[in-house]
């Protein structure tokens, strides 16, 4: 967990929690539910089986997620949201959103240069 007796801005303190390259996208994908471990590496199979077993357990951890195991062979284990942890619903559709809505203006600046170079190539 955070150091509490150090007053910081919020916005940091959010970062701190669901900052990193993954953690946002695995809370995402956990909006919809329960998903095991390997559901997760399928979804972005370029995230190493490493660096996911750190950034779950980091959002174990901070109590945003929470793991169950249960006692089989093969092992299985789950992961899903705490009520906690659904409270940043809004804030991860908010980033989904200005997300897409970032792809678009990028896509369409570079249509616009396309459409220029184009013009400059007849």
């Amino acid at each position: 967990m955070l150091d509490p007796r150090r007053k910081k801005c919020s916005v940091e303190t959010t970062l701190d929690v669901i900052g990193g390259k993954w953690k946002g996208v695995i809370i995402y994908h956990l909006l919809s539910g329960t998903k095991r471990f390997n559901e997760l590496r399928r979804i972005y199979p370029q995230v190493t089986h490493h660096t996911l077993t750190l950034q779950l357990r980091d959002l174990e951890r901070e109590g945003i997620i929470k793991r169950k195991s249960y006692n089989q062979v093969p092992p299985k284990v789950e992961y899903s949201l705490t009520e906690f942890g659904k409270t940043l619903e809004p804030i991860i559709l908010l980033m989904k959103e200005w997300g897409d809505q970032y792809d678009e203006r990028v896509n369409q600046s570079h249509q616009m240069e396309f459409n220029v170079d184009e013009q400059l190539d007849s």
